[in-house]
């Protein structure tokens, strides 16, 4: 079950997948897929990570791009857990994300992960959007904007959520990616970002909680 809700004058829709629709552009709107995170961390000799994290995130977005239709898809930067994962994805994959881009536009927002332009393998362009007064970043800026980066997430009957943060200004998106870490809702970055709105629970359902009344917990969730 998703949570329609209304933001800077827009109806939009936040998915239990933690994919942001918009209902009147069909625009699917996803932050922080950080493709090909495991591939990073083997090749800076990290802590090695299940090498399915791609095949994960791609089945998730393309269960919402069947669900939805959209007309466009918008990754809100880090698409990738730096450039050379993009140019490291194998053919298959890139076939992939051209499959699911067929007949719709694909946009990539640059993160802090991956400044550099979308690799030529891979479908899309990138640039920055400004739609309806609303600017789509990568990390919260001047508002009203939507925006990913932190990644936020709570606590909800003692277990770990990933969640949409919504707040006057600012509009932040759950990270969409497998094996993604995340900053708890209470944090002081995200508080003085959103210090009172509503968070929404992703999980079997887009579930809300105001922001603003909750009990301070850890900086880490």
């Amino acid at each position: 079950m998703t949570h329609v809700f209304d933001f800077a004058g827009h109806e939009l829709e936040a998915r239990p997948s933690g994919a942001l629709y918009w209902p009147e552009r069909r625009w699917l709107i996803v932050a922080d897929l950080h493709l090909g995170k495991s591939e990073r961390m083997a090749r800076r000799g990290g802590s090695l990570l299940p090498p399915y994290e791609v095949l994960a995130t791609l089945d998730r977005l393309e269960s919402e791009i069947a669900a939805t239709d959209p007309a466009a898809i918008i990754s809100l930067g880090d698409g990738f857990d730096d450039d050379a994962a993009a140019l490291a994805l194998p053919d298959m994959l890139c076939d992939r994300l051209r499959d699911m881009a067929w007949g719709r536009r694909w946009i990539w927002i640059s993160g802090n992960h991956d400044p550099a332009p979308v690799c030529p393998r891979l479908p899309g362009e990138t640039v920055d959007e400004l739609a309806d007064g609303l600017v789509l970043r990568h990390q919260a800026g001047q508002g009203p904007d939507v925006s990913g980066h932190f990644h936020p997430c709570l606590r909800l009957a003692g277990e770990r959520r990933r969640c949409f943060l919504v707040g006057g200004d600012h509009l932040i998106l759950p990270a969409f990616g497998a094996y993604t870490g995340g900053l708890a809702i209470d944090s002081p970055v995200l508080t003085a970002l959103v210090p009172q709105g509503l968070a929404i629970a992703c999980g079997a359902r887009a579930l809300p909680v105001p922001v603003g009344a909750m009990p301070r917990r850890g900086r880490r969730a």
